[in-house]
């Protein structure tokens, strides 16, 4: 889990501090304040890799000491590490190990990460395959590397564009799959009596898709005459359709649940291997939590997502919204002792504010509130005609 971040000369901000809470983290503020360079950041310093939306080359300060300094996990203690940008080298350096805040802290140690990127890919990293600290330092550094895409993805990450998801991911000059992706892995889940992990995602998807009654059936069958697979079938409010046909809500819901219980699979697999014990938590990174939603899912994502993981997984979720149906969501599952509020304003630069976080009831009110800061819910004419001076 991640536990604090603070960047300073670097990015939108001159300064950032951000303690975050254990459970739910979300983030609003206007765009171009930084929500997604907090996201970036935020992978970075669990995994050592830039996400590939920027080709993986990462954050480039215009500022003289910039620094990032952070609190999470190494084995099983809580440490602050920081990296200060190192010009000459055009590099963030090995981050430097400081004293324990909390030496053998009692919390979870190294947790699965999943940053669902704005761009439709998900990054994710697999502690266990990441070795050690030392090892995902070094890939800080870029040595060890053949060719760039060896060094956005060390051991342990992996970073697929939306068409990985589904068709699979391969490194270079590899013939055998990293991942199978989406369309083989389901559709093979689908025709095996008792997998459990279709049943997983099943019930996953039913309780992400609730509102619009999607359900996965035991069904495949053949949709292009020039692609060999089978692809597995979908029951929906205008009936059945195969996962190829799925609407750009459902495809990103897919995406993000088969690559949950994908990555689960895999860590229990490598973890028999190696001798290990599992990580029981998980830390999901979401920039904007409500892309290719409908206003019905947005007012249900948040919610929907600790329903369905938090019963199985240690569960912390860093997104950021621009939706106030989103914020409206939580109303209900709102606790200040394991969920926050970040918000963003402009001042001289971009500030970053912890927000009191209390129910508003109606949608519009969220819009007038320090989220969005829109006096109110309607278009920019009809507020022009109201603010006219009566006759």
């Amino acid at each position: 889990m991640l536990h604090y971040l603070h960047t300073k000369n670097v990015g939108p901000a001159d300064e950032l501090e951000m303690n975050l809470s254990p459970r739910l983290n979300i983030i609003t503020g206007d765009n171009g304040l930084g929500k997604t360079f907090l996201l970036d950041i935020a992978w970075w310093v669990l995994t050592g890799t830039w996400p590939i939306t920027g080709n993986g080359k990462g954050v480039v300060p215009d500022r003289h000491g910039a620094l990032i300094v952070w609190d999470a996990h190494v084995g099983h203690e809580l440490v602050r590490q920081s990296s200060k940008y190192h010009f000459p080298a055009a590099t963030w350096p090995n981050p430097e190990i400081h004293q324990p805040d909390r030496a053998n802290s009692p919390h979870n140690a190294e947790s699965i990460v999943l940053y669902q990127r704005v761009d439709g890919g998900i990054s994710v990293c697999d502690p266990l395959r990441a070795r050690s600290p030392t090892v995902i330092h070094a890939y800080r550094n870029g040595y060890q590397f053949m060719n760039d895409h060896d060094r956005a993805n060390p051991p342990g990450v992996l970073q697929f564009r939306e068409r990985d998801i589904w068709d699979g991911l391969f490194a270079p000059d590899k013939r055998v799959p990293t991942c199978e992706g989406l369309v083989h892995d389901v559709a093979n889940w689908a025709i095996h009596p008792g997998s459990m992990e279709f049943k997983h995602l099943s019930e996953v998807i039913a309780k992400l898709a609730a509102n619009e009654r999607f359900r996965l059936e035991h069904k495949c069958k053949r949709v292009y005459p020039d692609d060999a697979r089978d692809y597995l079938l979908v029951s929906g409010p205008t009936g059945t359709f195969p996962i190829s046909h799925a609407p750009a809500g459902l495809r990103r819901i897919l995406g993000l649940a088969y690559l949950i219980i994908w990555l689960r699979r895999e860590h229990t697999i490598t973890a028999e291997l190696l001798m290990r014990s599992k990580s029981p938590s998980i830390l999901l990174i979401i920039d904007e939590v409500e892309s290719h939603l409908h206003p019905k899912w947005q007012r249900a994502i948040l919610p929907n997502l600790l329903r369905a993981l938090a019963p199985d997984y240690q569960l912390q979720i860093l997104a950021t919204t621009h939706s106030p149906l989103v914020l409206a969501s939580i109303e209900t599952t709102f606790d200040p002792d394991q969920d926050a509020w970040l918000d963003f304003d402009l001042e001289d630069r971009a500030v970053l504010h912890k927000r009191d976080y209390y129910p508003e009831g109606e949608i519009g009110n969220w819009l007038a509130s320090d989220a969005f800061n829109l006096a109110e819910p309607r278009s920019i004419e009809a507020k022009r005609l109201l603010l006219q001076p009566r006759p």
